[in-house]
């Protein structure tokens, strides 16, 4: 089950945390992963790393915000492999308010999280018409629709991305194209690490639990487990689902009460 041999799988941002995580999964499962990351020389160790344990993979170096680019590194993959998934999960994240959050920071977080996912579209989804098909899994956020405090900025952004999940789900039916959207809650990446070292100095271990705490069941999520899910949506098991949300959250917005 969720055998991705012989399927060519995008991956943005998938040289850490949540993306690293789906990029080995799904290589793992058979799929060759083309890693589209800002980080080269992070990607190429994720790639050697892949490719040492059998897998399959490449390294592209990409901004998705910038559309030309996007489209060139798209065509040039598709020009040698079908394209059958795209995945994506490159984002950057924000603190602050309405009133506190700078425009030169809400442009920067709305050119990743909204137009670069919709440039990942926009060269993508053309390919997937032309092979008869495909997957697109969308990274949201539980902060798409529920009250985070001073996440202006990131969950504006995710309320969009679980939105184009929809609009795109809708659209393409009848190209076999199906989409969905995974909405984790807090997970244990380096990122999650870096952000309490910086903003809680000396209170790493309290503030470490006090996160991990507001979800109900205690902990937060692996990346693997992100991974997993990722897998299963994109895999011909998941055949009948599209249009879809899947919170990935420990409880946190059904049982936070």
């Amino acid at each position: 089950m969720f055998d991705l041999s012989g399927k060519t799988a995008l991956v943005t941002g998938g040289a850490s945390g949540i993306g690293l995580a789906i990029s080995k999964t799904f290589a793992k499962q058979g799929a060759y992963v083309h890693i589209l990351e800002v980080n080269i020389d992070l990607t190429n160790q994720v790639v050697n790393d892949i490719l040492a344990e059998g897998g399959q993979a490449k390294a592209h170096v990409l901004d998705i915000s910038k559309q030309a680019d996007v489209v060139n590194v798209v065509n040039s993959i598709a020009d040698s492999h079908p394209i059958h998934i795209l995945v994506n999960n490159a984002g950057v994240a924000h603190i602050g308010k309405a009133d506190t959050t700078a425009e030169i920071d809400f442009d920067r977080v709305v050119n990743v999280n909204v137009k670069g996912v919709y440039n990942c579209l926009m060269a993508t989804i053309p390919h997937l018409k032309t092979n008869g098909g495909g997957v697109i899994l969308n990274m949201a956020s539980i902060a798409a629709t529920v009250g985070i405090p001073e996440r202006f900025a990131y969950s504006a952004t995710k309320g969009a991305v679980y939105s184009m999940t929809l609009s795109v789900a809708r659209d393409y039916l009848s190209d076999g194209i199906r989409c969905n959207s995974i909405s984790p809650a807090r997970v244990h990446t380096p990122f999650v690490d870096g952000f309490i070292a910086k903003t809680y100095p000396g209170r790493e271990e309290e503030m470490f639990e006090k996160l991990s705490k507001t979800q109900p069941i205690g902990r937060m999520a692996k990346p693997e487990e992100i991974g997993a899910l990722a897998l299963y949506l994109c895999s011909d098991e998941a055949s009948f689902i599209t249009g879809c949300d899947y919170l990935i959250d420990g409880g946190f917005e059904k049982l936070n009460n």
